[in-house]
């Protein structure tokens, strides 16, 4: 198993901060965001490894051209040129992230990028939601031995389990699910995030959470119901203007959704009937049975010489009617503790 999946069965979420397109064409400005991600509490840093050309045509017909949305207009061919991250930048921005104690990851498109990514030493690969239909590409992927993260956005249960079965075929059962909403960005009516549990019981394997709402409110439900990782887009600064600064964090919001999420992680904690350590003390502050008058020895307790009230120093409550009629067994004065015996 690898150094990710390692750290996936650690006690809170894994954080991947996804750079994307928010390089803006400048490395420089790519190694900043891998220093501000760790610095916000990214355990990952991913990238993306792709051409135009290994995404799409260079062709005008409308079919390559986006229709509504955040995109509107745009030629795919033009888009993915534009976002793309150079192949040769990949190498000083995965030394940047060993060098703040991160993962690197990216999301290969074409058996080239698999192989690419492979010589750069990757502990993973990352599937993006539209390509979980591409099973010759999740096989070649999945082959390779690596940890498969692989998002779901758009996609119903045939198309999972055809993804699932697809890496499974090869001999790769080390797969994280990633529920997605492929929205940009992603409306929180439409997260569906009681998917998560039944997802991990569906396909037996982690899950997590791609997520592209804004704020962090759907993180903490996420982790709330199991979510093992979380990864959002991340960009320094929301005023440097990429393909996808509009719905990406920045530093202080990773920061605050990371703070959140794992405190969401702790209160949901394990099952316990036990008082927590801190709430020890304050067990003398429940009710217990106490004398409210003197009580000779011999003298049968009774509704006008004991009471049930605070603190806690003597007999539960529940034994207070059984204890009504009985003998004092020695003599108690007003405020004395009263003991079951």
């Amino acid at each position: 198993m690898s150094v990710i999946h390692d750290r996936l069965a650690a006690g809170r979420p894994y954080f991947i901060a996804e750079m994307s397109a928010n390089h803006g064409n400048d490395l420089d400005l790519a190694l900043r965001i891998v220093d501000a991600a760790a610095e916000a509490g990214a355990d990952c840093l991913k990238v993306q490894t792709y051409t135009a050309n290994s995404m799409t045509l260079d062709c005008d017909k409308e079919w390559f051209r986006i229709k509504g949305g955040l995109w509107d207009g745009r030629r795919l061919y033009e888009l993915y040129s534009e976002a793309s991250l150079p192949y040769e930048w990949h190498a000083p921005i995965c030394e940047r992230c060993v060098e703040r104690g991160m993962d690197f990851l990216s999301t290969p498109f074409d058996a080239d990028a698999v192989d690419f990514l492979l010589y750069l030493g990757v502990d993973a690969f990352k599937i993006a939601s539209f390509e979980l239909v591409d099973t010759p590409l999740l096989k070649y992927a999945a082959s390779k031995g690596k940890t498969m993260i692989v998002s779901t956005g758009m996609a119903s249960l045939e198309d999972i389990q055809d993804a699932v079965d697809a890496m499974r075929s090869v001999g790769n059962d080390d797969i994280v699910l990633l529920r997605c909403c492929s929205e940009y960005p992603a409306d929180l009516a439409d997260m569906n995030l009681a998917s998560i549990p039944d997802m991990a019981r569906r396909f037996g394997c982690h899950v997590g959470f791609s997520d592209h709402s804004m704020g962090h409110t759907a993180d903490i439900v996420a982790a709330a119901l199991g979510a093992r990782v979380i990864e959002k887009h991340f960009c320094l600064d929301k005023d440097i203007k990429t393909a996808d600064s509009a719905f990406s964090m920045t530093p202080a919001e990773f920061r605050a959704m990371v703070d959140a999420v794992n405190a969401a992680v702790a209160a949901v904690g394990t099952p316990c009937y036990e008082p927590s350590t801190k709430e020890v003390s304050n067990l003398a502050f429940r009710r217990s049975v106490f004398a409210c008058a003197d009580i000779a020895e011999g003298e049968s307790f009774s509704l006008e010489n004991i009471r049930v009230v605070r603190p806690g120093y003597g007999a539960k409550p529940k034994y207070y009617e059984e204890m009504l009629g009985t003998p004092a067994d020695r003599a108690y004065s007003f405020g004395d503790p009263i003991p079951y015996r």
